[in-house]
């Protein structure tokens, strides 16, 4: 039978047995070859109120069975998904994405991650060779970093942690700094986007005081819990002088899909949007296959049949690595062996 992760009640983890339905129109489904853990969302859904809660932020899956209309997908071929941590995956086709030739699964996983900050830099004004300053150095804020040095910005990374300093420093990026550096020159005013991934008001303040005027302040990590004593005014104060655009960093603010202008399906509705999520999707994808995101000694590997102490591993900030995946491929109790 298959399994999977539950969060049956406040920060308790536990392996449960599911069924999986029957296939309907449109979807396909395999066994799961590795899956990703979102630290930050996840533990905060450990700390929340409602429960059960089956987490999970993305999968790679092997596909075993098509439904019918499913059109452009092979039988035995990996595929990528927004899926929960379980032994299978079943989802619409259109949800799904092929994996690069010779892309490893663990990798590919992480271009969920990418598509937190993708959003951002498909949105924001600021243009290439502009500087970007991201703060917080988490995983989201790793990635943020080297989607906007891809993408051909300055960009200088602000984070407390030395592990992570190290580990950003290591990965090519080269301006990493304890704090915000409100005093330097070079940056004061200068910068054009600041991207909060720590979720932390005083990285905000700062960012909303480091900004050239009319620049962007975008805010992607999630404020979980008060963590300082600033009052709004204190924010308010520094958008009012600086001319701020403080916006949300919401990633779902593209559609899903880009649909353009038919005829025959006018009722369904069209954007014409140049960007969507799916397509951040297979941006990533594709620049982790071409290794422009240096993942070396960053990915931990943990197996799924002990979540009690991998999350526990992860609250007590045990696991130095940023990137978890959980690797369903080797599990005894996979019913697909």
């Amino acid at each position: 039978m298959p399994i999977e992760i539950v969060i049956p009640s406040r920060q308790t983890f536990e392996l449960t047995p599911y069924e999986d339905l029957p296939l309907q129109s449109g979807e396909i489904r395999g066994p799961t070859l590795c899956t990703l853990i979102s630290q930050g969302t996840e533990i905060g859904w450990a700390n929340g109120e409602t429960f059960p809660i089956r987490p999970g932020y993305a999968a790679v899956f092997q596909v075993e069975e098509l439904g019918e209309s499913v059109v452009g997908v092979k039988r035995g071929e990996r595929r990528f998904a927004m899926g929960c941590h379980r032994s299978t995956q079943t989802h619409a086709a259109e949800n799904t994405l092929p994996l690069p030739e010779g892309l490893p699964s663990e990798t590919a996983v992480i271009a969920r991650l990418m598509g937190v900050s993708m959003t951002t830099l498909m949105t924001t004004k600021a243009r290439p060779g502009d500087r970007v300053v991201v703060a917080g150095a988490g995983p989201v804020g790793f990635l943020a970093a080297h989607l906007f040095r891809i993408g051909g910005y300055r960009v200088t990374v602000v984070d407390p942690d030395a592990t992570r300093r190290e580990q950003l420093t290591r990965s090519g990026i080269a301006d990493v700094r304890a704090a915000m550096p409100l005093e330097d020159p070079n940056l004061q005013g200068q910068v054009a986007l600041v991207v909060d991934c720590s979720g932390h008001e005083g990285a905000v303040l700062d960012g909303c005081r480091i900004v050239r005027r009319l620049g962007e302040v975008v805010l992607v990590g999630v404020p979980w819990r008060k963590l300082t004593e600033l009052s709004a005014h204190d924010v308010l104060s520094a958008v009012f002088i600086n001319h701020v655009t403080l916006r949300s960093g919401w990633e779902w603010e593209l559609p899903m899909h880009g649909r353009t202008f038919l005829w025959d399906e006018l009722l369904e509705g069209y954007n014409n949007a140049p960007q969507s999520i799916f397509g951040g999707f297979a941006r990533a994808l594709d620049w982790l296959a071409n290794g422009m995101i240096p993942l070396d000694g960053l990915v931990h590997r943990a197996a799924p049949e002990d979540p009690a102490t991998l999350y526990a591993g992860i609250m007590g900030r045990r696991i130095a690595e940023p990137f978890i995946v959980v690797d369903w491929s080797r599990t005894s109790t996979n019913p697909w062996d």
